[in-house]
């Protein structure tokens, strides 16, 4: 018998992944060598352990899946990445495969796909939910600017403009200009729907 495949587990809620491992371990060819509860940590045990496949949850404190996504892959470049979210919007996944992901799936997928997901990853094909790339296709690429969404992410919790321009060192009137592009751009009356519609299609 060949030797399994060795995964790193990544997602902030303990019972997520403790749930997931437990389902993947029952597999005789996988095998659980790491868990981790944010980005940071997912880079340090990919360091560490230099897994096989990297299963990634996307939103997480401090750094995210994406970027975490990209931190995996320099320190260890063999480690495969596979996406597993709740957050199957198609400008995630985007951004996901920007970032190095092989593979980005839905959290709900039954077991048994799961498994076979990550060997398909494992053998360096590509995994992608159907119905997201689908939709990905329909929906085309975010087309707000990377500015753009770095004003709507700190404006989302309803930070004033003076303080997100002296936090992204711009004028105001610069951010204000930002702001009232990504508005039009989202088909929006106002920032605070920016942000709303812009995080529901994965933009930011």
């Amino acid at each position: 018998m060949t030797d399994p495949i060795r995964l790193l587990l990544v997602d902030d809620q303990a019972l997520v992944r403790g749930a997931m491992g437990a389902l993947l371990e029952l597999e005789r060819d996988l095998t659980v060598v790491a868990e981790a509860g944010d980005g940071a940590q997912a880079a340090e045990r990919a360091r560490e352990e230099r897994p096989d496949v990297c299963l990634m949850d996307i939103q997480m404190p401090g750094v995210d899946g994406i970027a975490a996504t990209r931190l995996v892959r320099e320190v260890s470049p063999e480690t495969r990445v596979l996406v597993v979210t709740t957050f199957a919007r198609p400008g995630y996944l985007r951004q996901a495969l920007d970032a190095g992901a092989s593979g980005f799936i839905a959290k709900d997928t039954p077991a048994t796909d799961l498994a076979h997901a990550v060997r398909r990853v494992h053998q360096g094909l590509r995994v992608v939910d159907p119905a997201l790339a689908e939709a990905s296709l329909f929906e085309g690429a975010n087309p707000l600017s990377e500015r753009e969404q770095q004003v709507l992410r700190l404006s989302a919790d309803g930070r004033s403009i003076s303080r997100i321009a002296a936090e992204v060192f711009l004028s105001a009137g610069t951010v204000r200009n930002h702001l009232s592009s990504a508005i039009g751009k989202t088909a929006t009356e106002n920032r605070a729907q920016a942000a709303r519609a812009a995080r529901d299609k994965g933009w930011i």
